[in-house]
């Protein structure tokens, strides 16, 4: 990882998007700090038409994809700057020999990490060719889940969670990669396979398409545990496991009373409900676990001790009517966390999980351990001004 002014870093990008003979696919996404692209995600390739070799530019709003393709030349070079002027937080850009992945940092500059390929990666440059999927449709894994039908189509009811899945993934993979060419999360062996635990699992969607990505996709040793407080849930889990002839351990019982043998590598928390999510957090400090993924789901506690606090002037506005105030005590709930895991050492980003159009939770906190823990006071002073008690600062003490 090196840190470059932002021109450097996206000159390095400019100049991999417009190598018609090397570029894969990018991706710009995210935003920075005070500014919101006119675009959610963008993914560029370069496709060879009747009309000669042009830059696809796949540009994504709210609800629908955007194509367009500009000629080899001045015309691509003139759509790429555009794109590049566009305040997007983060670009993943692969080539047949390297990834090279850019992060706006909060003080405006470039975070750039290179990672090379064990091999080179084929250039395809079809114009029709299926969208590129980190688990194809096809997969086992939906089949054995109810997402996809016999001939290994997703079932149009099912489509959301598998966007859903996807998103996640791209997640889970560039988080592992980052965190392994930092040296936070170590490399797993045959001998000692990467330690999964999947905190409130329920029927196990993402649990197992994150094991099977890992597995068959990126080549990872892999071992699994997930845990629910529904017996029935273990006993689903255990039988899609069975028919995958994946090797992992479901258990039923409370996330708090979870005993593992060895401390886990990875811990998934994935619309936990309520403050499960909070169980979560603590066991993961708990266990000093390397990277942590967690997507919150229903925020009642904080709603709930907010109804009975007097808010701090001049802020009463916020909690007077009932649906701001559940929107407000989400977002509280989620800032105390992510401040909480910082004092317990942990570098931590809040972002987008998956697009509101599919769930209204999407919000993701990604802790990576650092063992650096910053603290400002400013939980403190949050807690004492809102009167509130929240059950993570409870929990870790």
């Amino acid at each position: 990882m090196s840190t470059l002014s932002l021109d450097e870093g996206l000159a390095r990008v400019r100049a991999d998007l417009l190598a018609d003979q090397r570029l894969v696919r990018a991706v710009a996404s995210g935003r920075r700090r005070g500014a919101v692209p006119p675009w959610r995600r963008v993914e560029l390739r370069w496709v060879d038409l009747k009309a000669g070799r042009h830059l696809q530019i796949v540009r994504y709003d709210a609800t629908q994809a955007h194509t367009a393709n500009h000629p080899v030349g001045e015309a691509a070079e003139e759509a790429v700057d555009g794109l590049l002027a566009e305040p997007f937080g983060n670009w993943t850009v692969e080539t047949a020999e390297q990834q090279l992945s850019l992060r706006v940092t909060k003080k405006g500059a470039a975070a750039v990490h290179v990672a090379a390929r064990s091999g080179e990666v084929p250039v395809e440059r079809g114009h029709d060719r299926a969208k590129d999927r980190l688990l194809p449709e096809d997969d086992p894994v939906f089949a054995a889940l109810g997402l996809a039908d016999a001939q290994g189509r997703i079932k149009p009811s099912r489509m959301a969670k598998y966007r859903q899945v996807e998103d996640f993934l791209r997640i889970l993979d560039r988080s592992l990669t980052e965190a392994m060419a930092k040296g936070r999360l170590r490399r797993p062996t045959d001998a000692d396979p990467l330690r999964v635990v999947d905190l409130g699992c329920g029927n196990g969607y993402l649990t197992f398409a994150a094991q099977r990505y890992l597995s068959e996709r990126r080549g990872l040793p892999v071992r699994l545990t997930g845990v629910d407080v529904k017996e029935q849930s273990r006993d689903h889990n255990a039988s899609v496991a069975r028919e995958l002839g994946i090797e992992a351990t479901f258990v039923a019982g409370t996330i708090g009373g979870a005993v593992l043998e060895q401390a886990p590598d990875v811990v998934l928390a994935l619309h936990a409900c309520d403050t499960a999510t909070d169980d979560a957090l603590a066991r993961a400090v708990e266990w000093e676990a390397p990277l942590v993924l967690a997507a919150p789901c229903c925020h009642h506690d904080i709603a709930a001790q907010l109804r009975g606090s007097t808010a701090p002037a001049p802020y009463s506005s916020l909690v007077r009517d009932g649906i701001l105030r559940e929107r407000f005590a989400d977002t509280l709930t989620d800032t105390l966390r992510a401040l909480l895991l910082r004092r317990a050492g942990y570098r931590v980003d809040v972002m987008e999980f998956v697009d509101s159009q599919h769930t209204p939770r999407n919000t993701l906190l990604r802790a990576v351990r650092t063992g650096s823990a910053t603290d400002d006071g400013e939980y403190d002073d949050l807690v004492a001004a809102w009167g509130i008690r929240p059950r993570l600062g409870e929990l870790l003490g």
